[in-house]
């Protein structure tokens, strides 16, 4: 009983080393988002500025796509606490679909912006574009470490790694889903109203 009780608080002070790892590495994403904003703001008193500037419909979908894959990825852990494997299955194809819907999305946000004549480099561009373009794929670079963290738990998934006790791996991928997450939530409303 002693045995099982000194590796139950091993995986609990592992669990926490993790998270508490990820957490600050969060921090430091964020601060990278914030200094960006906090450019973007500052860039407002240049001559290129538009103030006039609206986003496509692209990255609200994106958006919505974006959250609705933080719903499946908490499914997906709510179902393997429950030794539901077959639902844990289906919930992680859907978040890792759905990512790559968000991507498609941003892209076509992208094409947007280019259709309404606005251009994010070069003698035609704008600082306001050109931020948004800047952060957009700062983003998803961050989110391509969200991809892998996800196909590595859905390989883990497949090797049977998880079950009801054991979660870790698909807690801390879903944690940085979900803060890439409210990243861009905070992004898109920061694009919307502040003009």
């Amino acid at each position: 009983m002693e045995t099982n009780m000194t590796l139950e608080e091993h995986n609990s002070r592992k669990s926490k080393t993790y998270k508490m790892l990820l957490i600050f590495g969060m921090i430091s994403i964020f601060m990278i988002f914030a200094g960006l904003s906090s450019a973007y703001v500052v860039s407002k008193s240049r001559p290129d500025w538009l103030s006039d500037f609206q986003l496509p419909i692209a990255f609200l979908w994106s958006t919505v796509v974006m959250i609705t894959s933080s719903a499946t990825f908490i499914m997906a852990l709510q179902s393997i606490k429950k030794s539901n494997r077959l639902n844990t299955t289906l919930f992680l194809w859907l978040t890792l679909l759905l990512g790559v819907l968000f991507v498609f999305f941003q892209f076509k946000g992208f094409a947007q912006v280019i259709e309404k004549g606005y251009f994010f480099t070069g003698s035609e561009s704008n600082i306001t574009t050109t931020f948004l373009y800047i952060v957009v794929l700062v983003h998803l670079a961050h989110l391509f470490g969200g991809f892998v963290s996800l196909i590595i738990v859905i390989y883990n998934h497949y090797k049977q790694k998880y079950n009801a006790l054991q979660t870790l791996g698909i807690e801390l991928s879903a944690m940085y889903w979900h803060f890439m997450d409210f990243i861009w939530v905070y992004l898109f409303l920061f694009f919307y109203f502040f003009k």
